[in-house]
């Protein structure tokens, strides 16, 4: 196929919309009642190279009998573009929306009423901070119980967040002395601070009393308006990356305005998300280990706000049973409490799915509340929870071979199920196959430690094959390796199908949504157990399906993925015929020192981490027993590398050593090199490059 089809099939699959957020909005219509539900999406537009935003809005009327049955569903205004928006905010009693946006390299704070705008605030020529955080792991916009005061993150300025060392001037005075920063995705964000801004005064205050070892995270108000609460992320001895990693040493603080802080939460763990019930009596949160896996089952914690008492909602899942609740895996939404105060609503990793929970704080009994929650044929692989007011779930729905779809319904009293409607359904959906696997390892796979554990793997492919002949099959391996590939709308996926090609997108052991055991079972065990995972799921696809032509295989993966995808080229070497990589990680041992999750470097290859480790011969001999590198000379798949130069968590460097044994080896190999992007080459024009090169690739070695 020419580059043009193949790129016409790219923009097809890449540039429908998907829902990213969500409002919702009580009327009173006489006796009726009424919601407006105010969506915000992100669509890919390869013209422009950049990723745009637009609102669209929904008026719905219940019945007059039943406040919970939606009766009316009044057409939809049109979509909106939102342009330069970072953050926003509803506030819950007046209806005011603060926006913080960014426009001709201002940051401005707006505020919105029913008649327009109402104030707006030129925040960087106040000069009161530096950017405010708009990112999901410090970013925040929380309106007070009086609406006259917004809370938010930015970084501090410079001479405010100086850091001494023996009597050694910091950053704030010498601007060549190196600051740290949080790591990749994160690289413009160094020492955070709490910010309010008064809307009567116009004025914006730094709160003071933040302790001085910890960065303040998703801040919030606390019941009364006289304090706030906070996520303190520890950033003593030195910062390690955040992004992707749910392990790193953190609290929830309790910060008065005058100053006084005191921690809320168990010490040396990792919290997360904390969410204030509607009466203001529970603080939920998430909470997980410190170090170890980079991400991993957690606890729900709730806090009393009475009697000062924690306890566990939801404990770590260790070995879900079958059809149950698998635990928790993925952050909260920023709404996710039930109107009385009484249930937690979230979704979650559940094993090749994704799917909408709800949690009783009464009886602490978890229900499922996504359609045909144990049907295989289900419709949608994957529902994920945009938030829920008033008891109304927004919930953004997909599947392999339908793009995202906006529903909404209500939660349902207990033993109930929920009657789910569609506010949007995608433009197109596509003519393909997919179907769900669970993958058991043979005796000699089996972890003696974690022994029973099985995996599993999702297989999408053509329902009208192009050819007569047996369909070529692409192995898609996802990153981590803490991570998961749901039964959803993936963009190369569809695109790849589409093409002709089948493509099995594998869970091997250490995915999430298999429970905290398997997680566990991958450490110490990469380059081994993950490999034969993903080469047995291929094994039993080909047997299970007679379509699939086992002659002509090829392996594609990110990161983690891309160095599982080099580990099997070598092992295997006469079993792919092709295999293009983003990312990899190809050398632990070299890895170390350039990464900035140095801890899972260690943790990984099952060695203990501290902040003070000197590497030692026998570790990195164990980092490089893991390593790719050490199959190089077997490799025979050609191999394409794609690259960014501003990768902070694997290095492009990894790759280029790869590329230069192959090239002094003669073997087939081709290196895209991405100056401006970073690890997940998430940039609209590198990924439409990828995808483009991938598949000529793939044509012409299969």
């Amino acid at each position: 196929m020419e580059p043009r089809s193949i790129s016409g099939i790219y923009s097809e699959c890449s540039g429908l919309p998907a829902p990213v957020s969500a409002e919702v909005t009580e009327l009173q219509l006489g006796d009726r009642r009424g919601y407006t539900v105010t969506a915000e999406w992100s669509q890919s537009d390869l013209v422009r190279g950049s990723r745009l935003r637009f609102s669209r809005q929904w008026t719905l009327i219940t019945d007059s009998n039943d406040h919970k049955t939606i009766k009316t569903v009044l057409p939809p205004g049109p979509c909106v573009p939102v342009s330069g928006e970072l953050l926003s905010r509803s506030s819950p009693v007046r209806g005011l929306r603060a926006v913080v946006r960014e426009t001709a390299g201002h940051q401005l704070l707006e505020i919105w009423d029913s008649h327009g705008l109402s104030k707006c605030l030129d925040l960087t020529a106040l000069h009161a901070h530096g950017r405010v955080y708009d990112d999901v792991h410090f970013g925040c916009l929380s309106w007070s119980e009086c609406e006259t005061r917004l809370l938010y993150v930015a970084e501090r300025n410079r001479s405010a967040s100086a850091e001494t060392h023996d009597g050694e001037s910091g950053c704030g005075t010498d601007r060549s002395v190196y600051c740290e920063d949080w790591g990749e995705g994160l690289t413009n964000k160094s020492a955070p601070g709490l910010f309010v801004v008064n809307l009567q005064s116009g004025t914006v205050s730094a709160l003071q009393g933040v302790p001085p070892h910890v960065s303040p995270a998703q801040a919030l108000w606390a019941p009364g308006g006289q304090s706030v609460l906070f996520v303190g992320w520890w950033h003593e001895p030195f910062r390690l990356g955040l992004r992707f990693c749910s392990n790193r040493r953190s609290a929830i603080f309790k910060l008065d305005l005058d100053g006084h802080c005191e921690c809320l939460s168990e010490e040396n763990m990792s919290v997360s998300c904390p969410r204030l019930s509607p009466d203001g009596t529970t603080l939920v949160y998430l909470q997980g280990r410190v170090f170890g896996p980079h991400n991993q089952c957690r606890s729900l914690q709730e806090f009393d706000w009475e009697s000062r008492r924690t306890s566990t909602l939801l404990d770590v899942v260790s070995r879900p049973q079958t059809g149950l609740f698998a635990g928790v895996y993925e952050a909260l939404p920023s709404c996710c409490w039930s109107a009385d105060s009484q249930r937690v609503v979230f979704s979650s990793a559940n094993r090749n799915w994704r799917d909408v929970f709800v949690v009783d704080r009464r009886t602490k009994k978890v229900s499922c509340l996504s359609d045909n929650f144990l049907n295989v044929s289900r419709c949608y692989g994957s529902w994920k929870l945009l938030t829920v007011k008033r008891d109304l779930m927004v919930v953004c729905c997909s599947s392999p071979n339908t793009p995202p779809t906006l529903r909404v319904g209500f939660l349902p009293s207990p033993g109930d199920a929920v009657t789910w409607l569609t506010l949007q359904e995608p433009a197109v959906t596509f003519d393909l196959h997919w179907r769900v696997l669970d993958v058991t390892p043979t005796p000699e796979e089996d972890n003696i430690q974690y022994s029973g554990l099985d995996f599993g793997a999702v297989l999408v492919k053509p329902s009208r094959p192009l050819h007569a002949a047996k369909i070529p099959l692409v192995v898609f391996i996802h990153g981590g390796p803490h991570s998961q590939f749901p039964a959803e709308w993936n963009v190369t996926t569809a695109g790849l199908a589409k093409l002709g090609l089948a493509v099995l997108m594998v869970n091997y052991r250490g995915s999430t949504g298999f429970g905290q055991d398997s997680i566990l079972s991958l450490i110490g065990q990469i380059g081994s157990q993950d490999v034969k995972d993903v080469q047995r799921a291929v094994l039993t696809v080909l047997q299970r399906d007679a379509t699939l032509d086992p002659k002509r295989m090829a392996v594609i993966g990110g990161s983690h993925g891309g160095f599982l995808s080099c580990h099997l080229i070598g092992q295997y070497p006469d079993f792919y015929r092709a295999c293009a990589a983003r990312n990899p990680v190809i050398n632990a041992a070299t890895l170390l020192g350039t990464s900035d999750i140095v801890d899972w470097r260690y943790s990984s290859v099952g060695l203990q981490y501290s902040y003070d480790q000197i590497p030692s011969a026998e570790a990195l001999a164990t980092m490089l027993e893991k390593s790719p590198i050490i199959h190089a000379a077997q490799i025979r798949a050609p191999v394409l590398l794609m690259l960014g130069g501003r990768d902070r968590r694997v290095s492009p460097h990894q790759g280029l050593e790869l590329y230069k044994v192959l090239k002094s080896r003669d073997s087939p190999v081709r290196l895209l090199w991405f100056p401006e992007d970073g690890h997940s080459l998430a940039r609209v024009d590198t990924q439409a490059d990828c995808f483009l090169n991938t598949v000529l690739w793939l044509q012409q070695h299969l």
